[in-house]
């Protein structure tokens, strides 16, 4: 069946095209009456408006930008679930770009929004971005821009975040009440915010418990896969190796579980174990993860709702949005729990 057309529908209704137009953009200039009738006949004949020509006529592409650093991680994969959500009530395109953790790349994706391809934009920056000039460049042309997750601390714009330092506070309180005096932190870089956040929090707990905080504690892992499995490996294969650890991110936590198996150390008999992910197998590793369980999918209907208001209203100061979603602790085996 050939897709009905806007001037088909207002054939059938006996109405101008503007008419059925604007009621169906839901225009003050239409009478609530107009409009049900309108909408009642467009569900029967199941009409789908033409959004890409309607954006046309009014500048607009209808379409929001995702830049996020990987999607392997669960994290952004439901954060985006929760993006589409609201998208889709709006009637917008998500287009999704994976910077793969380069401030290159991710540079150069933002170079092509000053021309308007997008109409707003959402973005959780790399591991390697420690300036966000070329965001505020983006900004300076008027693109709308809601940061979430991972955020740049010195550009003011709207961001969606959850509570990194208090999470991680609670989550190494954890580890300490149940047996822990040498915990170290597993980090994927000095850059981040939310791993800056993070480490002061580990830090903190440490020191309320008199517990040295020398930068021993805190691991970089950087690097490809391979690298930073080989630099687990040998600190598990340490004599002085840890009798507890936090993984930073979800992509710590399988060679974590690794290179306990080939060094026959015992979780959590040990080590024992906490990784800041929403790794949906957590329940059933062997044994159970221990969770800093992020709200994922409310961070990222929050942020796209934000978003949103910045492209709608006008006057409305996007740049000073500030949202805080709190995470959970999912105490398991894996920390003794």
């Amino acid at each position: 069946m050939s897709k009905i057309t806007i001037r088909e529908l207002a054939k059938e209704l006996g109405i101008a095209v503007s008419t059925v137009s604007k009621a169906l953009r839901d225009s003050h200039e239409i009478s609530s009456e107009t409009k049900a009738k309108v909408l009642e006949v467009a569900t029967r004949l199941n009409y789908i408006p033409n959004l890409y020509a309607s954006s046309l006529r009014r500048q607009k592409s209808r379409t929001i930008a995702v830049v996020i650093p990987e999607v392997a991680d669960s994290f952004f994969s439901i954060a985006i679930n929760g993006i589409e959500e609201v998208a889709r009530e709006k009637g917008y395109h998500v287009l999704i770009y994976l910077s793969h953790e380069s401030l290159a790349r991710e540079t150069e994706i933002l170079n092509e929004f000053k021309s308007g391809r997008v109409d707003g934009l959402m973005i959780s920056v790399t591991s390697e971005t420690c300036s966000g000039t070329h965001i505020t460049e983006a900004m300076n042309s008027g693109l709308p821009v809601v940061f979430f997750d991972r955020i740049c601390e010195d550009i003011q714009a709207a961001r969606v975040i959850t509570d990194d330092f208090e999470s991680s506070y609670t989550a190494t309180r954890h580890l300490l009440e149940n047996g822990c005096r040498q915990p170290v932190f597993l980090s994927i870089s000095s850059n981040l915010s939310i791993n800056q956040k993070r480490e002061a929090g580990f830090l903190k707990a440490l020191g309320e418990a008199g517990i040295q905080t020398d930068k021993g504690r805190i691991i970089q892992c950087t690097g490809n896969d391979e690298e930073i499995a080989m630099q687990i490996l040998h600190l598990l294969q340490n004599p002085e190796r840890p009798d507890g650890l936090i993984a930073s991110v979800e992509k710590l936590v399988p060679p974590v579980y690794m290179a306990c198996q080939q060094t026959g150390c015992r979780i959590p008999e040990d080590l024992r174990v906490v990784g800041f992910t929403n790794l949906p197998a957590a329940p059933i590793l062997n044994p159970a993860l221990t969770t800093v369980t992020q709200p994922a999918f409310e961070i990222g209907k929050t942020a796209a709702a934000l978003l949103f208001k910045g492209i709608e209203k006008a006057g409305f100061d996007l740049s000073k949005e500030i949202q805080v979603v709190r995470s959970r602790l999912m105490k398991r085996a894996s920390s003794g729990a």
